[in-house]
């Protein structure tokens, strides 16, 4: 029975894999960029000093507080008009807070298998 703790530890990790899978957005929209309309046909200068802020949301997850000229240095596509969920992984496969969830568990797991001695 030396294997039996490995065994289930694997089976736990693949288990919370699985769990998070669903957590994966595919967004297969290619929806046009939003500041698209809104530009006045200038060019952006970079780096942009904004006064207030206009949030745009980037389709890399990531707010850019002062707006689309922002974004466009960024080279980013703005997706949403406003700051971006929290949580918002952006448009990976699994956010970067699922993959720290996981971690976070099998760590725990680790911890408890190396205080009950099985590792």
């Amino acid at each position: 029975m030396t294997g039996s703790p490995r065994l289930l530890a694997l089976l736990l990790s693949l288990t919370l894999l699985f769990l998070l899978l669903p957590a994966a957005r595919s967004d297969g929209t290619d929806a046009a960029d939003l500041c698209d309309a809104r530009s006045d046909g200038g060019s952006a200068s970079c780096p942009v000093n904004c006064f207030r802020p206009d949030p745009v949301c980037g389709a890399n997850g990531v707010t850019y507080w002062c707006g689309c000229p922002e974004a466009a240095c960024a080279g980013v596509r703005v997706s949403k008009m406003g700051p971006c969920q929290v949580g918002n992984g952006g448009s990976g496969l699994v956010s970067g807070q699922a993959f720290l969830l996981l971690h976070i568990v099998w760590l725990i797991v680790l911890g408890f298998a190396v205080l009950c001695g099985f590792l």
